[in-house]
């Protein structure tokens, strides 16, 4: 828990902490996130060999959805829907042992960065106006996208159009029973809300990295948070000119990405075929530099917690410098 979040932040501040199954990086739930599920029978062939095909598939509905409010998003990545490289839907799938599949979806009618950067657990050594900027560049929100004070009910109606549409089928609200309340309840108690549901531990200690690199073109400013070998996370920024939407590409692109030096390399240079002329002036080389030092940097400071750094790739020659 404490790899992804402020838990003394929360407890000080009566903001409630739980698990999801569906995994991957902790998010925020308040009154302007709508929460969407499917929770539906899964088939033999339903494996996390093609989790991003069911996730894809599932997420036709939130993509008609906002598309009825003439927001164009699109389902990209692993588990993301953006718009114009900026998220705006987290997703996430989960096969139960019995077979049965969830679908969830975090979606952003509207946000309160400085208070998310508060909760979560970041590479940011200091939480500034330049960090709220940072992070406020590379996500988006429903309102932000309509121009519009939009209600969450309202978001919730359009959605649910959506998956009318996506599943062509026709929708019937209800309710649960007595009986199913008292189940959930049950449930709750006995699993769900308790210590070690919530508080489950990780072999993987979190590890955050950074590095600078002064190039003609601007300062580049890389910070990393690692688990393992893998990059959960990588922030870019500096004092040098790009569009706003080439960083957040290479940033998502970077995001539950291998450590590897020349998986990463090519990553980058991937996004620099196709966006060089948005980076202006910054060459891929002098970036895949950048993210590589904050990189060994993040297992150096793993190797430091553990005696044995478990799959940490460490770029040698200088990387430390």
């Amino acid at each position: 828990m404490d790899n992804e979040i402020r838990v003394g932040y929360c407890r000080e501040n009566g903001i409630t902490i739980n698990r999801r199954p569906t995994g991957g990086g902790a998010i925020i739930m308040g009154a302007d996130q709508l929460g969407v599920a499917l929770t539906i029978p899964g088939r033999r062939d339903d494996t996390y060999s093609n989790a991003r095909e069911l996730m894809g598939n599932f997420s036709e509905g939130l993509v008609r959805g906002l598309n009825q409010l003439r927001v164009e998003a699109r389902f990209r990545r692993k588990n993301d829907i953006e718009v114009n490289g900026k998220k705006l839907v987290g997703l996430g799938v989960y096969r139960a042992p019995s077979g049965g599949l969830l679908f969830h979806a975090s979606m952003l009618v509207d946000l309160d960065i400085a208070l998310m950067l508060r909760v979560l657990n970041t590479p940011f050594e200091k939480l500034s106006d330049k960090e709220i900027d940072t992070v406020a560049g590379r996500i988006t929100t429903v309102r932000r996208e309509t121009e519009s004070r939009i209600t969450l009910d309202a978001v919730r109606r359009v959605i649910a159009d959506g998956f009318v549409s996506a599943f062509e089928v026709n929708l019937v609200p209800s309710d649960f029973t007595s009986d199913e309340y008292a189940e959930i309840e049950k449930l709750e108690q006995e699993r769900y809300l308790s210590e070690d549901w919530v508080y489950q531990t990780t072999a993987v200690p979190d590890s955050n990295g950074s590095a600078k690199v002064k190039t003609s073109a601007g300062l580049i400013d890389v910070n990393v948070t690692m688990a393992g070998a893998i990059i959960k996370a990588a922030f870019i920024g500096g004092d040098f000119f790009a569009a706003e939407n080439a960083v957040a590409d290479l940033e998502a692109s970077l995001r539950w990405h291998t450590s590897q030096p020349e998986k990463v390399a090519a990553t980058i240079e991937k996004i620099f075929q196709s966006r060089a002329s948005e980076f202006n002036g910054i060459q891929p080389e002098v970036m895949i530099e950048a993210v590589t030092k904050a990189v060994s940097r993040a297992c150096v400071a793993e190797s430091q917690m553990r005696a044995d750094p478990y799959g940490c790739y460490v770029n040698p020659g200088g990387a430390y410098a």
